[in-house]
């Protein structure tokens, strides 16, 4: 399993500066500018219009302080935490720069915190289940920290971080080299690191077994396929962790937990998340 990533700086910074370089373009913020008199002092909150969970807060705070550098900026709740509607999640108070920084904070607050929502929500619906929810590759490229980060706040776990951490067989790599010999290769080359065949069907599911897998992922398999599949999987192999994958999404998830995988993968928690509502009340 991929070890949870930290939310470093150097994760985000470049990000922050980038897209404040496209908010300001070198003219700067035209309508702060010429509307609101230099001397101005802002005093404001962040307010999660709809509940959720949320995430992203130091990225948040530092996009004031980077508009309004003398800006004092306190989170009232921690990342991972549910907020209820109408909670203020954030204050700050400074210069008229908070009103630049306004709309790149709460991109950053309402993107990730959609990311957890989304998460939360599904991890809630595998409760009394063995099921973990897993996010997957599927995130904005550069995001990759972020998005699973915002992942680990919703309470669910990391798939591997990228191509290196886990060697991930999937449907292409059948034309390459025979599985059997990529298999060996892999474990005297590479040992402990996990392998991980995805199949389609039970034939494909015995092939892949003979790799001695860590981790085996029915994909695209129908409700009525997967249960029969997943007892007999556990028969014959019950050290070998078995993911379900493939169109999963909140809808869908408690049910496929039902039938006793250990673990779903889910494409949506990062690519297709709606963003929480929050806003910033001067």
């Amino acid at each position: 399993m991929a070890r949870r990533p930290r939310l470093t700086p150097a994760a985000w910074r470049p990000l922050l500066r980038a897209a404040l370089r496209e908010d300001l373009d070198g003219a700067g913020d035209v309508t702060t500018r010429f509307f609101v008199p230099a001397a101005t002092r802002l005093s404001g909150r962040v307010v999660a219009r709809e509940a959720g969970v949320i995430c992203g807060l130091e990225i948040a705070a530092a996009a004031f302080k980077a508009c309004a550098p003398n800006a004092r900026v306190r989170a009232l709740v921690s990342d991972g935490a549910r907020v209820r509607a109408g909670e203020t999640v954030m204050t700050v108070e400074g210069g008229r720069g908070i009103l630049t920084a306004e709309r790149t904070a709460l991109n950053f607050l309402q993107r990730l915190s959609g990311v957890a929502t989304l998460t939360r929500l599904c991890v809630e619906k595998t409760r009394g289940t063995r099921a973990k929810v897993l996010d997957t590759r599927k995130t904005i490229p550069g995001w990759r920290a972020l998005d699973k980060y915002a992942v680990a706040c919703g309470g669910g776990v990391n798939h591997r971080l990228g191509l290196y951490d886990a060697a991930m067989v999937k449907d292409n790599h059948y034309l390459g080299r025979r599985l059997e010999e990529g298999a060996r290769e892999l474990r005297r080359r590479r040992p402990g690191t996990p392998l991980i065949v995805e199949v389609e069907s039970r034939a494909q599911a015995d092939r892949a077994l003979a790799l001695r897998p860590d981790v085996l992922v029915l994909d695209n398999l129908p409700p009525s396929r997967l249960r029969a599949e997943i007892r007999r999987l556990r028969r014959l192999a019950p050290r070998v962790k078995l993911e379900v994958s493939g169109g999963v999404g909140p809808e869908s998830v408690r049910a496929l937990a039902r039938l006793g995988p250990d673990r779903i993968s889910i494409g949506r928690l990062t690519h297709s998340a709606p963003a929480l509502d929050l806003a910033l009340d001067l």
